[in-house]
């Protein structure tokens, strides 16, 4: 299934996307797409749903509908930092021996087409698209084993970044870097675990105003998604609709010769196979 949120932004209604790109209505069955709605049992009732049955929301997904983010109530916007060992390289960062894991405050979470906000006083904002990984199954201590039945659904992020702050201010700060509002955009859609057999075998890209400058493939984690989910439930419980967010290829604006940042005007295309594509454009905050 592909599961999505349209509507206002503050006033998303529930829905799934059909065979045919249309989007149903799901407002009469759940609230929302979060919480126990993506736990095992709640995804299995929507399975059992005739989506025929469903009624089709008027408009085109991303085009004249808009769609917020894909998981509504999210508790906890999980990230993991230099995940690909060639971006570490690029990033003049060590391999790090494990995860680097700090938060987005979920302020930051922002509709897959909705503008990015240049903050005030920025001259380094960058980009990075990411494979994001919802969780469905609570729990903690997971075994790596048993790690990916605790996944409710794979989107696409982008994990947008200010990297004075991150990198420079204090000593660096990223989750102050990290977490500025729009800096979050999820969707277009929780696409659920059955329909993705291997989140190591994901391609995903990156453009800024039609360059391409990421270009990679989840295949080449430091550290796969299943070690991540073992990993942080070692030090929290994960809970239905938590959101980790799993590292960047090369490619980002700091790794550029000359380093290449974001402003205002700018159009950002990303996308992973499988899990759809986001569009935004760059506004000044």
């Amino acid at each position: 299934m592909k599961l999505l949120r349209y509507g206002p932004p503050g006033q998303e209604k529930p829905g799934l996307l059909d065979s045919e790109g249309r989007v149903r209505d799901l407002s009469a069955l759940v609230a929302d797409i979060s919480g126990h709605v993506l736990t095992p049992p709640g995804l299995a009732r929507l399975r059992e749903i005739d989506l025929q049955r469903l009624p089709v929301v008027p408009g085109v997904a991303q085009h004249d509908l808009r769609l917020g983010p894909c998981v509504g109530g999210v508790g906890k916007f999980i990230c993991i930092g230099l995940n690909y060992a060639d971006h570490a390289a690029e990033s003049g960062m060590a391999i790090p021996a494990e995860p680097v894991v700090f938060g987005k405050w979920t302020s930051a979470i922002v509709g897959p087409n909705d503008d990015v906000e240049i903050p005030r006083g920025s001259k380094r904002t960058d980009w990075e698209v990411e494979l994001g990984v919802v969780i469905g199954k609570p729990g903690r201590y997971i075994d790596e084993a048993q790690a990916l039945s605790h996944v409710a659904g794979y989107c696409v992020v982008n994990d947008v970044s200010e990297r004075e702050v991150q990198l420079e201010r204090g000593g660096g700060q990223w989750d102050k870097g990290k977490g500025c509002d729009t800096f979050g955009p999820l969707g277009p859609w929780l696409v659920t675990a059955d329909e993705v057999p291997d989140p190591q075998n994901l391609r995903l890209w990156l453009e800024v105003d039609d360059h391409r400058y990421q270009d990679g493939t989840t295949g080449t984690m430091v550290f796969g998604v299943a070690r991540l989910i073992s990993h942080l439930s070692q030090f929290m419980s994960l809970q239905p609709g938590d959101v980790i967010s799993t590292g960047t290829p090369p490619g980002v604006g700091l790794g550029q010769k000359p380093p290449v940042y974001l402003k205002a005007g700018q159009t950002i295309r990303l996308g992973i196979e499988g899990l759809g594509e986001q569009c935004q454009r760059t506004v000044q905050a």
